[in-house]
């Protein structure tokens, strides 16, 4: 697992080469690298969201119950092992008039390596200030976008002009799957604290 993670950060053009050659299992890519990268923004948030609370830049902050917080941890937790089932299911979708298309269980092992930065950048939720956890998110949405772009002519076996196209379609809709992850996130924690925004409006 960790020879992936370093080499998708040093090195990807070879470590996509190597994964591609691994012809890795999904059980084994959840049970090695999922399960465990997945954790990060999930404890990460439990923990600053419990410990420390949201905050927006000013002096108040938003904190949640113990009680509340690993609840809605294994929710938030549950919804990141699924995007990364959706992702590789599209990629899947989308290269399937490619004579090389690889399968399906293929494709959501392309998609768990290549959300790995989006993995690593939850560890900035920790201290979930805002414009914080926002930079970070971006870092890695871009460093994502890099890693599928490098990967998928490769991967799929096609030109490079063919794996923009559906990189960018791929792209395009994994940053929408993320939005709407990351919205209903917001409002699962949102929900767990006793003065938040969300209660406000319906108070």
């Amino acid at each position: 697992m960790i020879n992936h993670v370093w080499g998708l950060v040093h090195h990807p053009d070879k470590e996509w080469r190597d994964i591609s050659n691994e012809h890795e299992t999904v059980s084994h890519l959840y049970k090695n690298h999922v399960l465990w990268l997945a954790a990060i923004p999930v404890v990460s948030t439990f923990i600053g969201t419990t410990q420390f609370g949201w905050t927006f830049g000013g002096e108040d902050t938003i904190k949640v119950t113990m009680e509340s917080g690993l609840g809605l941890g294994i929710l938030f937790y549950a919804l990141i092992l699924t995007a990364v089932t959706i992702v590789g299911s599209l990629i899947h979708w989308l290269a399937r008039k490619y004579p090389n298309c690889p399968s399906r269980n293929e494709c959501i092992v392309f998609a768990g390596y290549m959300a790995t930065p989006m993995f690593l950048s939850g560890l900035f939720a920790i201290y979930p200030m805002i414009w914080l956890c926002t930079l970070a998110c971006i870092m890695g949405i871009c460093y994502t976008g890099y890693l599928l772009y490098s990967g998928t002519p490769s991967f799929l076996g096609i030109s490079n002009q063919q794996g923009f196209i559906i990189s960018s379609t791929t792209l395009a809709i994994g940053v929408l799957v993320l939005e709407v992850l990351l919205a209903a996130v917001v409002l699962l924690w949102s929900l767990g604290a006793d003065n938040t925004i969300i209660w406000n409006l319906f108070r």
